[in-house]
């Protein structure tokens, strides 16, 4: 579904653009082109932090490309659309991009049944999409992905974040592995992203040799868990393994452990926030976290980008998925310019299924690593890294791929 966000600050971009009809571009002042970068993303309500991060992101990229002259003629504009983490106003946004026709390519959405509700919008206009959150592994794989027969659904959709097929099984092999927790109670938001990452969580964590001590569901929107806290307790498990985002799992992690149950609440890049933080208190220390990639902080790509975003003056940080809205932007602004010079510096009439075919064959050095896609879409990095509240602030604690 989605990312965590870095407590450092949040890359975002907001991107959206229309072309005319002539040549599949727009015409401004100097005869040019402007290509619009569209954003899908919850801009307000409590997943807006890793929203508002996606959208400057994005944005810092257009100005970037824009400032390098990176594709002669051509001028990109961003446009963002709030979903507000909600299916229905995801569709209606990707109804609203696909009827501008210099929008080239859309970066978003955060989350994965938003996804799920934008995916055929997208492709049946032949409208890139670029995820730089969603996780759920069905998007991209298909709904049998886990029982050996993928399939790609939409070759619109690709994401430079990796997937819960990964990132489920990788909490579950550090938590048995490395922190020594054998048992386990499992809770889920049933959600598409929550579920999904609890179930491959799961089969990881019984097939090393754990213990679910027993599952749960709770309503994202109810923030009493007195219920569900007082079986977690009763269970006696070492661990509570939450999938869902940090709205609902900062005040379930503050009430374990008021209840008494000093364990630690573990969850994936959806509580990867400095608003978990925030919302868990100070009985969260020791709380973790997984999320892509690995920290930026920590990468030699990421300097620039990170230096870039501060003299921009965002007001919000870049969050979890700052530098993957970055990449996911900078990966549509690759393929228009591959696009316009294999039609001597336009866009053809068919430029938005040009840039799809010109997707699947980016490759660059991103801000979060090497940037390009696999036969179904996904990012080809599968970086991940365990993160500790610790100290007031998520600190990294070990990264890698699946053992």
């Amino acid at each position: 579904m989605l990312t965590a966000v870095l407590t450092t600050g949040a890359l975002t971009l907001t991107a959206c653009g229309s072309r005319d009809d002539n040549a599949g571009g727009g015409s401004e002042g100097g005869g040019g082109t402007t290509v619009v970068i569209g954003i899908d993303a919850p801009l307000t309500g409590d997943l807006s932090a890793l929203g508002l991060g996606i959208k400057n992101s994005v944005d810092l990229a257009a100005k970037q490309a824009n400032k390098d002259k990176v594709v002669d003629g051509v001028t990109f504009k961003v446009e963002a659309l709030d979903d507000q983490a909600q299916p229905s106003s995801g569709q209606q946004n990707a109804t609203k991009f696909v009827a501008d026709k210099q929008v080239m390519g859309v970066v978003g959405p955060l989350n994965s049944s938003v996804a799920e509700s934008m995916q055929k919008v997208f492709d049946d206009a032949k409208l890139a999409q670029v995820s730089p959150a969603n996780t759920s592994p069905t998007l991209s794989q298909g709904p049998d992905w886990n029982g050996g027969t993928k399939a790609r659904p939409y070759k619109s959709y690709f994401r430079t974040a990796t997937t819960d097929a990964i990132q489920g099984p990788f909490a579950a092999q550090y938590l048995f592995n490395d922190a020594k927790k054998k048992k386990v109670f499992l809770i889920d938001d049933k959600k598409t992203y929550g579920a999904g990452l609890a179930g491959t969580f799961k089969a990881e964590f019984t097939k090393l040799g754990g213990t679910i001590a027993g599952t749960d569901h709770v309503d994202p929107e109810t923030k009493d868990f007195s219920s569900v806290v007082t079986k977690i307790k009763a269970s006696k498990a070492d661990a509570v393994y939450y999938g869902g985002e940090y709205p609902a799992a900062g005040p379930l992690s503050k009430q374990i452990k008021k209840a008494g149950a000093k364990i630690p609440l573990v969850g994936g890049d959806g509580i990867y926030s400095a608003d978990f933080i925030k919302l868990s208190g100070k009985e969260g220390e020791g709380d973790l976290a997984t999320s892509v990639g690995a920290p930026l902080d920590t990468l030699p790509s990421a300097k620039e980008f990170v230096a870039n975003y501060k003299a921009e003056g965002y007001k919000e940080a870049f969050e979890a998925y700052g530098g993957y809205s970055y990449d996911a932007a900078w990966s549509i602004i690759e393929a228009v310019k591959k696009v316009a010079e294999d039609n001597d510096g336009k866009l053809p009439t068919d430029a938005r299924a040009k840039v799809i075919e010109a997707l699947q064959s980016v490759s660059f050095d991103g801000v979060t690593g090497k940037v390009s896609f696999d036969e179904f879409g996904d990012t080809t990095n599968k970086q991940l890294t365990v993160y500790q509240y610790k100290g007031g602030a998520w600190a990294p604690v070990k990264s890698g791929t699946l053992g």
